[in-house]
Order: C-alpha cells, then structure tokens, then sequence
C-alpha cells in the first residue's frame, strides 16, 4: 500500500488506532484527491513520528483512517525560536513557512516600535506552518504564538536562552555569530529596521550575540532564512 498524500492530525497515532478527519481534509482526501477504500495516507501529529494509514470508510461526512504501520520516526528540531517583526500578508506567511521547513520550534511574531503591518491571524500563520510540515516530510509543526511587543518579551526574557540579534546596523561588519550550545532564538527586525532604543535594550541584555548576515541589506523575509541558515552552520541541529 503505497501513499501519495501527508496530512498532520491532532490525534493520537499507534498501530490500530482509528482517525478521524476534518471536514476539510476529507474534501482534500476524497474530492481533491480522489481517494478510495483501501488507499494510503500518511499521518504524523507531532509526537508519534510517522504513520501509514489506510482509508477504511471514504466517506466525507464521516471519514475514517486506521493505522497500519510507522513509516517514519519522530524527529524533532532543536530548541530554537524565531521571533520576527510581521510585514505584509504573503511575506509573513513566507517567513512561517521557511522557518517550519528549516527547523524552528517555536515561532513568535514581535511588535516593534517601526513595525507596520495589519493584524496578524495566527490561525492562518498556524495553518501555513502545517502545511510546510506536511509538504517537505516533516514529523513536527512549530507553535506560531500570538504576538507580544519586543520590549515586553526581552524584559522576561529567559536566562538560560541565546538571542542572535541581527542588527542591520552592523551591514559590511564581519561579526559572527558566536556563544554556546543550549536554547536559542533568532530576532529579525522589521523593514524600517530597529529603533535606537531598540538596539540599546538589546546591547544590554547578557544572553544577545549581535551578528551581521553580510555586505548587503536584505528584506525581512529574505533576513529570517539567511538567519537561520547562519544558526544552523553554526550550531547543527542539536538535540
């Protein structure tokens, strides 16, 4: 039995376990997709890894999958958040979906002093993080949080997590990235860049490396996968 279609489930997986679907899935699976009885469908929901699942009852109103199998293990990236300054709609939901392709576990809209956008839906951006998941084969989908002002989240911010900073201000600069191994978070400004009281809470919290991604300025969605390729160089996915 072979698959052609990856869905996440907020359910729970194991080997007999029935699951059901969405109304919205179900439309995917039988009318988009064209799915039968008897057809494979992999499913993964975050903590169980990977599941080979066969359609049991095609129907759209009431559809049922039973699990037959793992098909993969669980695998979970490493304790890294993006936090990141919203812009418009199709460039947020951009940097949603490279930053749940590329491994973050956590994903935080920031509000700072020169962001302008309109109101974030979490819900959508949510959305989008799962279908990143499901399209590139990933077992795990970050949790999109709802928005919080940049100063109030450096102000509690946790001792014993890393902040790379990327300051555009240091553009051309050769500062690296450097600190340890443990929790860490990556923040992108927005497209008019940080404000100088930004910059100045920033240079004074201990956990902040101030890096720079090269000779050029580059767009805030372009910024976070640059960011978190220079992360990644640095530190691998460790677990």
């Amino acid at each position: 039995m072979k698959a052609k279609v990856r869905l996440y489930v907020d359910h729970p997986l194991g080997t007999g376990q029935t699951v059901g679907l969405s109304r919205e899935q179900a439309h995917y699976l039988f009318a988009v997709m064209r799915l039968e009885v008897g057809d494979g469908v992999l499913l993964f929901n975050g903590e169980a890894g990977e599941w080979l699942a066969e359609v049991i009852v095609a129907n759209k109103r009431n559809p049922v999958l039973e699990c037959r199998a793992q098909s993969g293990p669980q695998v979970s990236p490493p304790d890294l958040w993006l936090l990141f300054a919203p812009i418009k709609k199709a460039r947020t939901d951009f940097i949603v979906e490279k930053a749940a392709e590329m491994g973050a576990r956590r994903i935080v809209p920031v509000l700072t002093e020169f962001t302008n956008a309109e109101r974030v839906k979490v819900d959508r951006l949510q959305a989008h993080a799962v279908e990143a998941a499901e399209q590139c084969g990933g077992t795990f989908v970050p949790k999109v949080a709802e928005p919080v002002k940049l100063v109030n989240f450096l102000d509690a911010w946790p001792q014993e997590r890393s902040l790379m900073f990327c300051n555009e201000a240091l553009v051309g600069e050769d500062r690296k990235l450097g600190g340890t191994l443990g929790p860490w978070a990556v923040l992108i400004g927005p497209e008019g860049g940080f404000s100088d009281a930004e910059r100045e809470r920033l240079s004074e919290l201990p956990q902040a490396h101030a890096v720079s991604l090269g000779p050029r300025i580059l767009r805030a969605d372009t910024a976070a996968v640059a960011a978190l390729t220079v992360w990644q160089s640095t530190h691998g996915d460790w677990q």
